[in-house]
């Protein structure tokens, strides 16, 4: 017995030793250089390819970048189409509100009347037919993409970085990112915003005015010098000095009414944005949600797409749209009506350049705080289906291009 105790003891001596060398040997191969690439793949431990597996799931599911080129093109996409869309919508009514702001003779007769925009527009169409409803609206459009695609596009990128999270998501911020999104898109379009302004402000059957004819017109035009009467001779002195350094032809013409259209960008494109998007929390609120929301029209965080919520009913997003647009055109339009007024300064009056402060006191003295007003009508008719197609086809747009 005593035998078969020493023979098991030998045994078990012999397998413990050769557990301790395969052991030894193991932990020097796996400290030892990997003999060829592969190798590295064979001596991960199972613990770092678990961490590598939690790496690759945090990687599949990180925030989609909103600088690359794809989503820009497309975010700048979608928005000139709802841009181009909007504008075609309501391209009579643009026009007669045009005519009314700027104080065009021939239509003076109709505006602060109920009864003036119908009249007008049967008076456009019985003189030139369709195309006199629609003049100046290649211009639009040749300006209104850009415009409009600027624009959005400006606001998603100033958005990403003012509202970094839902904590930040205050009205104050969404007020920003929409004003320096709208300024943004002014600096880069505005000599076309002044050529469509003046063909929707031509009457002239005589000759049909056409883009070149209309850019060479403004080009050459030479504003008559401001006469100044200051009783401080240094003032005297520097105006003059202002008035001979500033250009006042050629590409300088392109840019009237520049100052007030940067002002009122401020108000009009920040609350249209801040109005669109706080009815749109409302509208996706819980207990409205299932009537206002399409279903399965939601989606989450990808690589390649960001969150996006349910998408709204037309009738929802057409009139979150629409109020958005109610409420900028409200605040905005005073500078809208001295903006209008300036860029034909060329035209009307006696030719020379106005600036803000003196078209605000020729307006007053015309007619009053009323004349701020001039057209308000009508913008809140035009207003209402422009802003709500082009926050429609918008984000529409953008949920069928997947961003």
């Amino acid at each position: 017995m005593s035998s078969h105790i020493l023979r098991y003891d030998d045994e078990h001596s012999r397998i413990m030793t050769t557990a301790q060398t395969l052991s030894a040997h193991t932990t020097k191969r796996q400290q030892s250089p990997p003999l060829c690439p592969t190798d590295d793949d064979a001596i991960i431990p199972q613990k770092e390819k678990t961490a590598g597996s939690a790496a690759g799931a945090k990687t599949s599911t990180k925030k989609v970048d909103k600088q690359t080129p794809e989503y820009l093109v497309k975010s700048g996409l979608a928005g000139g189409m709802a841009g181009c869309a909007a504008k075609t919508v309501v391209g009579p009514l643009d026009r007669v509100k045009i005519l009314f702001q700027t104080g065009n003779p021939l239509f003076a007769k109709y505006a602060g009347h109920w009864s003036g925009l119908p009249a007008a527009v049967r008076e456009i169409y019985g003189q030139n037919g369709i195309p006199g409803l629609f003049k100046g609206h290649s211009a639009t459009l040749l300006r209104i993409f850009p415009y409009a695609g600027i624009k959005f596009l400006a606001y998603e990128q100033i958005r990403h970085i003012v509202i970094n999270g839902r904590h930040q998501e205050t009205p104050a911020r969404r007020f920003i990112s929409g004003s320096l999104a709208g300024m943004c898109s002014v600096f880069f379009t505005y000599p076309l915003e002044v050529i469509r302004v003046r063909l929707a402000f031509e009457t002239r059957q005589q000759q049909r005015s056409t883009l070149r004819s209309i850019c060479r017109l403004i080009y050459n035009e030479h504003p008559r010098p401001t006469a100044h009467h200051p009783n401080n001779p240094l003032t005297a002195a520097a105006a003059t000095v202002v008035e001979k350094a500033a250009p006042r032809t050629g590409l300088a013409n392109f840019f009237r009414g520049f100052s007030p259209t940067l002002l009122g960008m401020v108000p009009y494109a920040g609350a249209s944005f801040l109005a669109h998007d706080s009815m749109s929390d409302l509208m996706r609120h819980p207990s409205l949600a299932p009537y206002t929301t399409l279903p399965h029209t939601s989606r989450e965080e990808t690589t390649t797409s960001s969150h996006k919520p349910a998408q709204l009913r037309y009738w929802a997003e057409l009139s979150t749209g629409g109020f958005a647009g109610f409420i900028s055109q409200t605040v905005s339009y005073p500078l809208e009506v001295i903006r209008r007024r300036m860029q034909v300064g060329g035209v009307i009056g006696d030719g020379h350049r106005l600036s803000i402060p003196e078209v605000t006191r020729r307006i007053h003295m015309e007619k009053g705080w009323r004349g701020f007003f001039v057209g308000l009508t009508i913008g809140y008719v035009k207003v209402i289906p422009m802003v709500a197609t082009s926050f429609f086809v918008y984000e529409r747009g953008k949920y069928y291009l997947g961003i």
